[in-house]
């Protein structure tokens, strides 16, 4: 297992600095991580930093509530393209899940796939496990599968429960072979990472990145 290109090496607090965005990048190149996951005002600015390296650009839209509009995450979208994001990650409208609004969840992904798809970018779905019931999970997974999304997320890392093994299971269960899994929120160990890989997860977002490849004894690849 090449534990390096499952990882998406992120950072998203809202008081993200330049500096902070450098560093992320520089580890992202120097571990060659699968990517990594930047607030959208510094997508450009990062796609310089991992320049003509195996490391994609992921930003985020409709972050971290969800309950944007659907005509505010087209603009969204439209913006991180014209920025150069590789991989946009995607909260889904958790209120329209909650309250059973599945015409305005299948709505939203119908309105914005083709964004994605037009322009070759991969779409990660952010459905916020820890706080959906276990048929609000299913449910999601048979929608965003239907559609074809490249992955569906676990979490923002803003709820009050992150990735778990369990809901990465029910996804893989409930979600068709291509399309993907991506764990995210409070995985700070090589062995959780581990555990959520052998779960079905084929992406780890995290920004305690470099101390699990420390802890997994995975010394830099660049």
């Amino acid at each position: 297992m090449k534990l390096n290109r499952y990882i998406d090496h992120t950072i998203l607090k809202p008081v993200t600095t330049l500096d902070d965005v450098k560093k992320l990048c520089m580890e992202a190149v120097e571990y060659d991580f699968a990517a990594v996951c930047v607030p959208p005002p510094f997508v450009r600015i990062a796609k310089t930093f991992v320049g003509a390296t195996n490391t994609k650009v992921a930003t985020v839209t409709g972050f971290p509530f969800g309950y944007s509009a659907i005509e505010a995450k087209v603009a969204e979208t439209v913006l991180a393209i014209i920025d150069e994001a590789d991989e946009i990650d995607m909260v889904a409208n958790l209120l329209a899940i909650r309250n059973g609004d599945w015409d305005y969840v299948e709505k939203e992904i119908r309105t914005i796939l083709p964004l994605i798809r037009n322009k070759q970018r991969v779409l990660k779905v952010i459905i916020e496990s820890g706080i959906l019931l276990e048929e609000e999970i299913i449910r999601c997974c048979k929608l965003y599968g239907q559609y074809g999304v490249d992955y569906v997320k676990t979490s923002t890392g803003y709820a009050e429960k992150g990735a778990t093994v369990e809901a990465v299971k029910l996804m893989r269960q409930s979600l068709p072979s291509n399309v993907k899994i991506k764990a995210s929120g409070g995985i700070r160990t090589f062995a959780f990472a581990e555990e959520l890989i052998a779960a079905g997860a084929d992406r780890i977002g995290a920004s305690a990145s470099v101390a699990i490849m420390r802890e997994a004894g995975i010394a830099p690849m660049n």
